[in-house]
């Protein structure tokens, strides 16, 4: 082996050592870098929900089933002073997942102090499989702070009539 093709083997020997050992540098400032991102956006994503949904004038609606086996919902619509706000319709894993205690947050949002009117619309299937369609209107008074209301279905045996009921959490 000549001296020029034995000094250019060393150089490329150093250069391929001093490479590994930057791309070693490179991965943790990648690892830095990605733990960063996540980071800000976590602290995005928190300023988000602050500037979206001051607590002040939050309203979060949530619909829970006091029944378990009285109804098998199919869709339901939130209106919020006559405004639609929300409309779900239900997969069979959410039916089971409401069955099996679950509480869903159908709305999130902001409203002034004062009087408002929730009105949600349901569909289902009645346990001795009825369709059954029903309406119902909640007044309330919003607050200053965050107001939580809980929307409860139950029917129960023997006709399975739908009963809605809202009470709002303190």
């Amino acid at each position: 082996m000549s001296l020029p093709t034995s000094m250019a083997m060393l150089a490329f020997i150093f250069l391929a050592v001093g490479s590994n050992a930057s791309a070693g540098s490179l991965d943790s400032d990648i690892d830095r870098l990605k733990a960063d991102v996540a980071e800000l956006s976590q602290t995005l994503y928190e300023l988000e929900e602050s500037v979206l949904y001051p607590v002040d004038t939050q309203v979060a609606v949530f619909l829970t089933l006091s029944n378990r086996e009285g109804l098998d919902l199919d869709s339901v619509e939130l209106y919020l002073n006559d405004k639609p706000v929300a409309s779900h319709l239900y997969t069979d894993r959410e039916r089971d997942s409401l069955k099996q205690g679950g509480v869903q947050r159908l709305y999130i949002g902001n409203l002034p102090h004062g009087s408002h009117q929730l009105k949600a619309v349901l569909t289902a299937r009645s346990a001795n499989e009825r369709f059954v369609r029903r309406e119902a209107v909640h007044q309330f008074r919003k607050r200053p702070g965050e107001s939580r209301i809980q929307m409860t279905l139950d029917a129960k045996a023997p006709d399975y009539e739908p009963v809605v009921s809202f009470q709002e959490w303190k």
